[in-house]
């Protein structure tokens, strides 16, 4: 094989690991950001864990108020004495539940109180709380001629059916603030209808809007911290956008102030997520994201913030502003049929490759889940069925492959004729002949391996956010969507982790027998040495560290797609690549002038300009 050639199929190799490299590349920072800012990060430790005794210390005044004299003891804080009855008054609790979804509201700010997913379970298999008790801070500020925060007052329960609640907050000249929540059968849904009843008399007309304040800590749900963290974030879209934006990717603390109108956003744990939509959008928005540390002793995750302004339009005895909130998992499917862009939350990769990921993937994985409940055989079928769709960009590569293979002494014989660095462009001349008398195409081999990269890709990013998968057992893995582990280790390496997966070292040794495989066309050029060993040795253990730490799933499929190939390589030198007929057809047209392509052309032309530039330089140095 030509020294281009080989070129080519190393520039694959690197390209191929540059896409998985860049995936796990912020996994990495993350852990040097770590490491670097350990000071930092006791700080922010220390602030997060303030910020959640003071959501603690909020709600404590619910539990408090079963004592009388608890209650009894708050001070006065309002000049309406209604308003200071209903801020010392005793919160109660009120479920909406469906088979989906179990939303505990507290009269005390008329808020949510907990959201728990019936259908789902944390991985140590306890009730799967997206918001815990006590664990969320939502608040209305307005002013009524006074400043007012919801999360003070305890609000009265007017209506109550299974499926609604409807509480107000009353005023000493009859209006009052209204909190109307709806849960819907069957859906993870939750519309919320705040209420301006009568109020004209007590909010001036120059205050034209109100604040929203929302905060809430999100705990750990998953099996692996790392990678929980790095696909959990924030998320806020803009009316009109294709995507929203995002805040905490990787699992790095971030804020943004948003002077612009906002639609909806997400707090997103990797696999679940809490959603707030404005029906008439936020007129502005300042969020905020901060990671616990993976030895949180309450297994906390992140707490979110958004602070909100909203718009308070007057001149009608009732205005009412529309708000929905979504609690439930990131499944593709739920998330789209509320058609408001949700299901951009989930990562599967930018215009290409979410195309082939939303186009293909998506839609075959839910197809065969309809009939296979066996998560681990429909990725085998899907491994399949891929490598079926692209085996005819693939077979092309694998026959120039073996032809390469039969050609071999061919080459190594032109490497030693043309061993000097002066002799390259005759070198090259020499082996695009042997090429085209062996009938091989270079790029015939090369493109169709980049072809597939995007689809490699696109797995790539489906698999670590495919909720289907998750805690779905197969052979040893008890959960696809997180590491697998048959030794956990006392000790961590870094860049590594503390255990060891089984699929990742398979997948590893897989990829190191296709490149012992496929090493045998390379030359025994000596400066060739650098690039087998590249090729046979670093990239599966740079395969091996990085998938280490990923889903199983992930790396249950790449060794999948690492067994297949070999066995189509093996197949085509096996069955469908004739030596004889190549050596014969070589003999035949050996001495025989060939047609020169455009591409012999450039490299004669090439040669003899470089020719023509020695022989200048040899007569000035004279």
């Amino acid at each position: 094989m030509d020294k281009n050639s080989i070129v080519g199929f190393i520039l694959i190799g690197v390209i191929f690991f540059g896409f998985t490299w860049y995936q796990s590349n912020q996994y990495k920072k993350q852990r040097e950001y770590q490491e670097q800012l350990d000071s930092l990060a006791y700080a922010e430790q220390l602030m997060l864990e303030m910020q959640k005794d003071s959501i603690a210390a909020l709600h404590a005044v619910q539990n408090t108020g079963n004592s009388g004299s608890d209650v009894l003891a708050r001070p006065q804080k309002y000049i309406d004495s209604l308003l200071n009855s209903h801020y010392n008054a005793e919160a109660q609790y009120v479920t909406l539940s469906n088979g989906k979804l179990e939303l505990v509201l507290t009269t005390r700010g008329a808020q949510p109180y907990s959201a728990r997913l019936n259908e789902y379970r944390t991985y140590d298999s306890t009730d799967l709380y997206l918001i815990k008790p006590e664990y969320s801070d939502f608040n209305i500020a307005v002013f009524a001629g006074e400043n007012i925060n919801t999360r003070d007052m305890v609000f009265n329960v007017a209506e109550k059916t299974d499926t609604s609640v409807v509480m107000r907050l009353p005023f000493h000249n009859g209006g009052y603030l209204e909190q109307k929540y709806v849960l819907p059968a069957d859906s993870y849904m939750v519309s919320n209808e705040l209420s301006f009843v009568n109020m004209d008399e007590l909010v001036p007309r120059k205050i034209n809007s109100f604040d929203i304040d929302w905060n809430v800590i999100i705990p750990r749900l998953e099996k692996g911290y790392s990678n929980e963290k790095q696909y959990s974030k924030l998320d806020y879209y803009f009316s009109g956008e294709k995507k929203p934006e995002q805040l905490g990717r990787g699992g790095r603390n971030d804020s943004e102030s948003i002077v612009s109108r906002v639609k909806w956003f997400a707090f997103q744990q990797q696999f679940f997520s809490a959603i707030m939509t404005a029906g008439n959008e936020f007129s502005s928005a300042d969020f905020g994201i901060q990671f616990y540390g993976e030895d949180d002793p309450d297994r906390n995750l992140m707490m979110c913030t958004a602070k909100l302004q909203s718009e308070l339009k007057h001149g009608e005895d009732r205005i009412t502003v529309p708000f929905e909130f979504y609690f439930g998992p990131n499944h593709y499917r739920t998330l789209k049929s509320y058609d408001q862009h949700y299901e951009k939350i989930i990562p599967l990769g930018g215009s290409v490759i979410g195309l082939i990921s939303r186009g293909v993937i998506i839609p075959t994985f839910n197809f065969l889940g309809k009939f296979i409940h066996n998560y681990g055989l429909i990725i085998l079928i899907m491994t399949i069925l891929i490598k079926l769709v692209i085996s005819p960009l693939t077979m092309k590569s694998y026959k120039s492959s073996a032809k390469m293979n039969v050609i071999k002494p061919e080459i190594d014989k032109l490497n030693e004729k043309y061993p000097k660095q002066e002799d390259a462009l005759k070198k090259q001349q020499a082996m695009m002949e042997l090429y085209k008398r062996a009938g091989i195409s270079p790029m015939g081999g090369c493109l169709p391996m980049l072809l597939q990269l995007p689809v490699l890709y696109a797995m790539f990013r489906f698999f670590p956010a495919s909720i289907e998968l998750r805690q779905q057992r197969f052979l040893w893995a008890d959960d696809l969507s997180a590491y697998d582990s048959i030794l956990d280790l006392p000790f961590r390496i870094p860049l590594y982790g503390d255990h060891v997966s089984l699929f990742a070292l398979l997948m590893a040794v897989s990829m190191f027998l296709y490149s012992k495989m496929t090493s045998s066309q390379m030359s025994n050029d000596p400066n060739m040495a650098g690039m087998k060993f590249m090729s046979v040795w670093m990239m599966p253990i740079m395969m091996l560290f990085i998938c280490n730490n990923l889903s199983s799933g992930l790396s249950y499929y790449y060794l999948l797609s690492n067994l297949i190939t070999m066995f189509q390589t093996w197949f085509v030198r096996r069955y469908l690549i004739d030596e004889k007929k190549i050596h014969a057809q070589l003999a035949a047209s050996a001495g025989k002038p060939m047609p020169k392509s455009k591409w012999q052309q450039r490299l004669e032309e090439a040669q003899r300009m470089q020719q023509q530039a020695l022989k200048e330089q040899q007569k000035r140095r004279r």
